[in-house]
């Protein structure tokens, strides 16, 4: 009898999760940074499920991780609150709106030809202005010193010059080697240790497996062809390998998609300017390139790809996640590696982003407009992309 209570109850708590999760999925607007305010109203000012300073503990695990920071501290909620079910139920909740709304639009763009509409060229305009934001934003964090600022310059450099997912990767390798040597020295030496329930052995488990596939995806995508495959193989790397969460994912993606021509920067650009005007997380864009590529189990597989890393990295960072904070050659290489994630963002912005979206002196101007609406003013991304197609049409 009371193994059926505790199911029931295991079932409740689920229950609660998923409507929680779906509750935030379609209402948090606004990228990352509002996604944690809204994740503080409703799971520890409004539930109580946390505490503040676990909360707090938990944002700062997620900053050390590469992926989608909101959706990863979205994930440690549900695992602190029902397990590594619950982590999946608030993944989901959080993040299937969106993929509804992303794949819907995908096919729509399929099946209307949509390449000429004037709204799409509108939303690449409302891309650029959202990745300057971002740009701007992460530059201020992150790149608050002149060798940090350095950094990002040369990445900017090199991403420019030699565009490719590799030398990207290149980039985030080497910038945390000199961070190693160059700011090990300016670490915090007081982080607050972080309780966690996720044994040892299974955090080395999760880790053997997120490099297993790191390795052998490659492998079995050339002996085989299977076009599936290799979108899984493309999403996993990805969500594996970006740091600086959803914009940074802007010049890796496209870099994998549309060189080869698996999907015009048109496409690429409407699809990310789509991105902006939906709920939840920005790496849902997946969804919408999945569509494009292979219809809605290329949705799937792309979806599936991206986020698999977020799940792996949490559960295997978190039993040793206080001896690495409190090294500061580990907190060196984060300081390397977010630098240089601007630079690659800068990198993207020129190309494809104002290449494709900036035409003539009418675009500028509204793309201007839209920055500062969104910089200045603080007009959320959803209005910003409602404004910025109704002024193409003007």
């Amino acid at each position: 009898m009371s193994k059926q209570l505790e199911k029931r109850n295991h079932l409740h708590t689920l229950l609660q999760i998923l409507i929680a999760s779906t509750k935030l999925g379609l209402t948090s607007f606004g990228g990352p940074v509002a996604h944690l305010a809204y994740f503080k109203d409703e799971y520890i000012d409004r539930r109580k499920w946390l505490t503040d300073k676990t909360y707090a503990d938990i944002i700062a695990l997620c900053q050390f991780l590469p992926g989608p920071a909101s959706s990863q501290v979205g994930i440690s909620i549900g695992m602190l609150r029902g397990g590594l079910l619950g982590g999946l139920v608030s993944w989901f909740g959080f993040t299937v709106p969106s993929i509804v709304i992303l794949v819907v639009f995908a096919m729509l763009y399929q099946t209307f030809t949509l390449d000429d509409a004037g709204f799409i060229h509108s939303l690449k305009i409302v891309a650029a202005a959202v990745v300057l934001h971002a740009l701007i934003g992460l530059g201020k964090k992150l790149t608050p010193d002149k060798t940090r600022l350095a950094i990002a310059i040369v990445a900017a450099a090199v991403m420019l010059l030699y565009p490719s997912a590799w030398m990207q990767i290149a980039i985030i390798l080497a910038a945390g080697l000199v961070g190693v040597r160059l700011f090990k020295d300016k670490a915090e030496s007081n982080v607050e240790p972080f309780y966690v329930t996720i044994s040892k052995k299974t955090g080395v488990v999760s880790l053997g497996i997120l490099i297993t596939c790191l390795v052998v995806l490659p492998l079995i995508t050339r002996i085989t062809d299977n076009r599936l495959l290799d979108i899984f193989d493309m999403f996993f790397r990805v969500g594996a390998l970006v740091f600086g969460g959803g914009h940074v994912v802007l010049p890796m993606i496209e870099r994998e998609v549309v060189p080869p021509g698996l999907l015009s920067p048109d496409e690429f650009l409407a699809g990310y300017g789509m991105a902006q005007a939906v709920p939840g997380p920005l790496f849902t864009f997946s969804s919408y390139l999945g569509t494009m590529m292979e219809g809605i189990m290329g949705a799937i597989i792309a979806t599936v790809g991206i986020f698999l890393p977020s799940f792996l990295l949490i559960i295997a960072a978190l039993p040793f996640l206080n001896a690495l904070r409190q090294r500061s050659a580990f907190q060196g290489i984060l300081m390397g590696v977010n630098a240089s994630v601007v630079g690659i963002l800068l990198a993207a912005f020129y190309d494809p982003v104002i290449k494709s979206s900036i035409f003539d002196a009418t675009d500028f101007a509204l793309g201007v407009i839209l920055f500062a609406l969104l910089n200045r003013w603080k007009v959320p991304a959803w209005l910003i992309v409602i404004l910025g197609v109704v002024g193409g049409y003007l």
